[in-house]
């Protein structure tokens, strides 16, 4: 095999820089600086319910790429364009960040409008990036490959979210007049950090053959065809069904971890400090633990570290009854961190085996449909069982069942031709 046909590591470093760029978008602001603006001051005085905005801003941008997602494979796939869709998605999301800088005060209602498209951005875009991955690797790399995508955005993300925390506690150290022009300044150095990263991607990455390129009304009349085509394929291959239902199962648990496992922190009664140090330490953590993990999966297999990654996770959910001081916690956000990157990039690994190989934008079109709708059912559940029990504690303990059971059916799939 060529080195152009085979693995070449200057690729899957271009590759994984992507994802180092665009993870501070996820970092810095869909899980920080965002939410605590738009309350704070977009929102300001307003008598809106900041909740209810972010709440319909991030579903009704999931339910777009939710829905969008398998038709943008299958249509990238006819016309071998997952470096096109790519840029295009990533550009929309960081114009759009980018524009967050010049909102005024009072401003919420287009600030929610622009941060729920530059989440379809980021979401859109790295479904051609999953896409991309089997240019990049040969199977018997991908475990690895796929985690160095992970861990690039773990310190990626994790570099520029110090950045921007020592511009929010110190401004004057960076010329800025306060913390306000901080989280906005914050939000063009996202948007430039992840085009820049985008550059190395669409300089070395190849694009993968489409099934028979096509271009406008002709690609998307295919894609459409090849959708449902692909619809059928999923149901007649039983371990490509297996693994979708297991997938959104535990990667629902996973997601919910994420989203919610500062609001318990607060709920117990930890300071803003002590969750924003906990929130760093996932990350930091996670660099090193996923590379591991891509390291691991190549010696006992996907499968085998990703049943391992969710043994871990059920130990999470289950030390949440016995969580009572901040060092507890911390504990918490380091377990975390060792498995939460290993889970994600060692299921993509496992899942671009069993797919068609020439119809991989088309597959991981619905496997991103189930990522983005896994981020419905945990939080509803949590919330439920918090409000039905009162107690934090049971709330978190609930995703326990997700683990379980996508564990279960994740260990009914059998990786073949």
């Amino acid at each position: 095999m060529s080195r152009k046909e085979g693995y070449d590591r200057r690729r899957a470093l271009a590759w994984a820089m992507y994802d180092w760029g665009n993870s501070a978008f996820a970092t810095s602001v869909m899980a920080a600086f965002f939410p605590i603006f738009l309350g704070d001051y977009w929102l300001g005085e307003s008598k809106v319910n900041s909740t209810f905005v972010l709440g319909t801003t991030n579903s009704a941008s999931g339910l777009i790429v939710m829905l969008s997602a398998p038709l943008l494979g299958a249509i990238a796939d006819r016309m071998s364009a997952r470096k096109g869709n790519l840029l295009l998605f990533a550009v929309v999301g960081a114009t759009s960040t980018a524009a967050l800088t010049f909102l005024q005060p009072g401003q919420w209602l287009a600030a929610a409008v622009l941060f729920g498209i530059a989440a379809v951005g980021f979401s859109a875009a790295n479904i051609f990036y999953d896409a991309l991955l089997v240019g990049v690797a040969p199977p018997p790399k991908r475990d690895f490959v796929s985690s160095l995508g992970f861990a690039a955005g773990y310190l990626g993300g994790s570099l520029l979210f110090i950045v921007h925390a020592l511009m929010i506690n110190w401004p004057e150290w960076f010329g800025l007049q306060d913390r306000a022009m901080a989280v906005r300044v914050s939000f063009l150095t996202v948007a430039v950090w992840w085009v820049v990263f985008t550059i190395p991607l669409l300089l070395r990455v190849p694009e993968p053959p489409g099934v028979s390129p096509a271009r406008g009304w002709q690609a998307l009349r295919s894609g459409l065809a090849g959708l449902a085509s692909t619809l059928r394929q999923v149901k007649a291959h039983r371990p490509v069904l297996l693994f979708l239902v297991g997938y959104w199962l535990y990667i629902d648990g996973v997601h919910t971890i994420i989203r919610m496992a500062l609001d318990f922190g607060r709920q117990i009664g930890f300071g803003t400090s002590d969750l924003v140090l906990a929130l760093l330490i996932t990350n930091l953590v996670g660099f090193p633990a996923t590379l591991g993990f891509g390291r691991l999966g190549e010696r006992i297999g996907s499968k085998a570290g990703i049943l391992l990654a969710l043994g871990v996770y059920c130990a999470v959910a289950l030390s949440a009854w016995f969580i009572d001081r901040v060092w507890h916690f911390y504990v918490l956000a380091v377990a975390i961190g060792l498995v939460q990157g290993g889970v994600q990039s060692l299921s993509r690994s496992f899942y671009s085996r069993i797919i068609p190989q020439d119809k991989s934008a088309e597959f991981f079109g619905f496997y991103n449909m189930l990522g983005k709708f896994a981020v419905v059912l945990g939080p509803f559940v949590v919330g439920g069982v918090s409000v039905l029990t009162g107690s934090p504690r049971v709330s978190i303990m609930s995703v326990l069942v997700f683990f379980v059971v996508g564990g279960a059916i994740l260990a009914m799939v059998r990786e073949g031709k």
